[in-house]
């Protein structure tokens, strides 16, 4: 049987603290919540890879190195409220609530809410739920955020979701244009979103955060 639990620390050894991740609370989240269970089953023997991994078009579950530096950069406290967009499996959203006071993860694909549904209880997580629903909409009947995570790649992202974003709060995500990615970090201030670039990263479009087609003549 392999040994998950000393792929689990080369995994952080390797890919996580080299990667400027810095708070203490990401890497116990990370040594301690078992990832090969968070996976598709034939994805399982990859689950430490340095790499994403793929679960359907323009779905992934992000590399250890880009979801770790992502939550460094959001800095999610032990009273944040946290919206995590594209939950999959629920490996991301099982680590932010290591972090957070809830995490609401939010997943569009019904056999994916189960699993998700599934791998948290299997750890005996209660303070994560996933919602049902198009990635884009969120879930505002449980904001206001005060952090928002998108597991994927965008080239815009709707209204409907920053709305969703309480004053002061961030919102963490990879932007595509042509093949290069770039994670920036928005915060909110007087209603409006101001980003900064954090790190280099990449992953498939998200459903419904691609651009609007753009027509000529």
């Amino acid at each position: 049987m392999p040994d998950y639990a000393t792929r689990r620390r080369m995994m952080v050894d390797t890919q996580v603290r080299p990667s400027d991740v810095t708070l203490f609370p990401i890497i116990e989240a990370m040594l301690t919540i078992p990832r090969e269970n968070f996976v598709p089953d034939r994805l399982r023997e990859a689950a430490y890879l340095g790499e994403n991994l793929p679960l359907g078009p323009g779905r992934t579950i992000l590399e250890p190195r880009t979801l770790s530096k992502m939550l460094n950069a959001l800095n999610i406290g032990p009273t944040d409220l946290v919206l995590d967009v594209g939950a999959g499996f629920g490996y991301s959203t099982a680590v932010i609530a290591q972090l957070a006071q809830a995490v609401v993860g939010v997943e569009a694909d019904t056999p994916l809410v189960k699993e998700a549904e599934a791998a948290l209880a299997s750890e005996g997580i209660d303070n994560a739920v996933i919602e049902e629903g198009a990635l884009a909409a969120g879930a505002p009947s449980h904001g206001p955020y005060d952090a928002i995570a998108i597991q994927g790649a965008v080239q815009q992202i709707p209204d409907a979701l920053t709305d969703q974003l309480a004053e002061g709060g961030r919102i963490a995500a990879i932007f595509v244009e042509d093949r290069l990615g770039t994670v920036k970090i928005g915060v909110k201030a007087d209603g409006q979103i101001n980003w900064r670039f954090s790190f280099n990263a990449g992953a498939p479009v998200l459903p419904g955060f691609a651009r609007d087609a753009e027509f000529s003549l």
